[in-house]
């Protein structure tokens, strides 16, 4: 997707910027696509509307920086273990679902397709993530810490699904979690799916 930006007479705030990109995913978690509009973001954010329009040229552009600045993103990573992975794949998944942009990356899996300009944009994020959690499943095989005829998809099916799960189930006050509770809970999740996966291939 194309972003396009208008020129900047001086050069941007960080902290301003920072807090543009936060107070348009609030209020996108909150109102959605249909609700969304620069004038809600500037209040939020405490700026002016003017400071916006220098910045961005339409709404969906300006949402589309603040998903790019501030909502986390499924990538490869190879720890040299299958349980490193797959531990650090989801807590991926739940500092995306479960932190401070949580409810707006929710909200934007429901939404994308039907926002103009940024359902090309989010099909793309989203195939690079898919692409990203099979490599590392396929890695897991080919180092044989996998049977081989594990199915990646269902695997990636549980993991990811069950740090959803995570986000969309606990209680407001219990969804932010820390670092250390993401660590947690995300190697939780690996020893429970990989010893369930290593059991069955016994059996």
């Amino acid at each position: 997707m194309s972003m396009e930006t208008a020129p900047v007479g001086r050069p941007r705030d960080p902290e301003v910027d920072r807090r543009i990109a936060q107070a348009a995913l609030d209020v996108f978690a909150e109102a959605g696509w249909s609700g969304f509009a620069m004038e809600t973001v500037a209040r939020r954010a405490g700026v002016g509307k003017a400071s916006l329009y220098l910045r961005w040229s339409s709404k969906e552009a300006m949402l589309a920086d603040a998903l790019t600045l501030r909502i986390g993103r499924v990538a490869d990573v190879d720890t040299g273990t299958l349980p490193g992975d797959l531990t650090e794949l989801a807590a991926q998944v739940l500092r995306a679902y479960a932190g401070d942009t949580g409810r707006a990356a929710l909200r934007l899996t429901l939404e994308a397709a039907t926002i103009p300009s940024l359902a090309g944009h989010y099909d793309a994020m989203r195939t690079a993530e898919i692409g990203a959690a099979r490599a590392i499943v396929r890695r897991g095989i080919a180092r044989s810490e996998l049977p081989a005829g594990t199915s990646v998809t269902l695997l990636l099916n549980t993991l990811i699904g069950g740090a959803m799960m995570r986000a969309l189930t606990s209680p407001a006050d219990k969804r932010p979690m820390t670092a250390r509770d993401i660590i947690r809970h995300a190697r939780q999740l690996v020893d429970f799916l990989l010893n369930a996966v290593t059991t069955s291939a016994l059996q």
